[in-house]
Parts: structure tokens; C-alpha cells; sequence
């Protein structure tokens, strides 16, 4: 199997991450986004969204979307279990997992992708059509990530690590958006002293230099 990567951008990384947690090693071929080279027709012949990660698997099949390949690796090798390993645990996961997602990750990309000089045509992910950049959509992502910040906080006020006591997938994209937060200028906040606690805990982890 092959997974397409792109060693600076964040989904990916969440999916690197997760393999290095596993101990699992798979080959990686690198795509260029900032270039187009996710665009372009031999790319696109594999992934036919144009987006990376992507997991190529023996038999040509494609799973594309970070936490789907996670998902897949997950069932093929359950221990550690990072997508938890009893029902109250997989929903709290499962919960975390996607207010991060949706508080967090989804703001930072809105204020990058609207807003970054090299995406000025390409504000959609992947190979959607050419899009413009709207300046709002970037003012609105800054205008919520002080409750993203709060929420975080708050949580983390009294579990080690975000849905509970064990390191999960949930943990993995909450590093993965601080440190994506970093490209707009975006940082744990004076007030968020739990996160800055366990964003210490988590970025020392092996797996974060992933």
C-alpha cells in the first residue's frame, strides 16, 4: 500500500501520526499542493478528489479523509486502541474528536485558505473548481477561536489527556490544529493554561515529530 502525503500539511500529518502510535510503517510518496500537483491529470487518476492523505491500498482501492485511514489502520491493528476500546469510551472519543474538528480545525483552514497569498483562486481543498478567497470566512474563523480555545481549556481542567485518561485520535488533532493554528498566527491564549499543560504532554510524545 501507498499512502500520498504532504509532509507540511496537517491532515496528513494526523494520519502519520497515527501510524507512528501504531508502530505501523507504510510507504509514502509526497504531493506538492501549494505547486497544484494534486490537480494534475496522473494525480487525479488515483484520487479523484485531489486531496492528500490518500491511502492507495495492493488492489488500487483509495481511501481518502484522515480519519478514515486512521479508521482502517485502527481495525487492522487495535492495540493501543486509539479510537477507545468500550462503548463510553469510543463515544467520548468520537465527540471530542469532532468538536475539535469543527470548533478548531475547521476555523484555522478558513483563515488560511482565506488568506494565504498561493491559495488565492484555490480557497476550496483538493480539486474543486477555482474558488476566490472571501475575506469574511477568515474573519469569522478568528471571531470563534477564542471559544475553541475556552472549550479546550475547560475540558482539560480535570483529564490528563482530551477524552479521558488514555492518549487517543482525539489528542492527535488537537495537536495537529495548535500547530496548524501557528500558520495564521494563531497560539494558545495566556488563558488556556491546561492547554498550554497538556500541549507540552503531547507534542514531547515520539509519534509528534511524525
Amino acid at each position: 500500500m501507498k499512502l500520498y502525503d504532504m509532509v507540511k500539511a496537517p491532515n496528513p500529518r494526523r494520519v502519520r501520526i497515527f501510524l507512528a502510535e501504531k508502530g505501523i510503517d507504510v510507504e509514502r510518496q509526497e504531493v506538492d499542493i501549494p505547486s497544484g500537483q494534486n490537480r494534475q491529470p496522473d494525480y487525479l487518476t488515483r484520487v479523484r478528489r485531489g486531496v492528500v492523505p490518500a491511502l492507495e491500498l495492493d488492489d488500487g482501492t483509495i481511501i481518502d479523509e484522515s480519519i478514515a485511514i486512521c479508521r482502517y489502520f485502527e481495525a487492522l491493528q487495535p492495540d493501543p486502541p486509539l479510537f477507545g476500546s468500550d462503548p463510553l469510551g469510543i463515544a467520548r472519543i468520537e465527540s471530542w474528536q469532532r468538536r475539535i474538528e469543527f470548533d478548531g480545525m475547521i476555523n484555522v483552514a478558513a483563515i488560511f485558505r482565506n488568506t494565504a497569498p498561493h491559495f488565492a483562486e484555490r480557497a476550496a481543498p483538493g480539486a474543486a473548481p477555482n474558488t476566490a478567497q472571501i475575506p469574511a470566512m477568515a474573519e469569522r474563523g478568528l471571531s470563534l477561536l477564542p471559544g475553541f480555545w475556552s472549550l479546550l481549556d475547560e475540558q482539560l481542567a480535570d483529564t490528563p489527556f482530551i477524552a479521558g485518561p488514555n492518549f487517543s485520535v482525539a489528542d492527535i488533532t488537537g495537536l495537529v490544529t495548535v500547530d496548524f493554528a501557528k500558520w495564521v498566527k494563531q497560539r494558545i491564549p495566556d488563558d488556556a493554561p491546561n492547554v498550554q499543560r497538556w500541549y507540552e504532554q503531547v507534542s514531547a510524545r515520539p509519534s509528534a515529530t511524525a
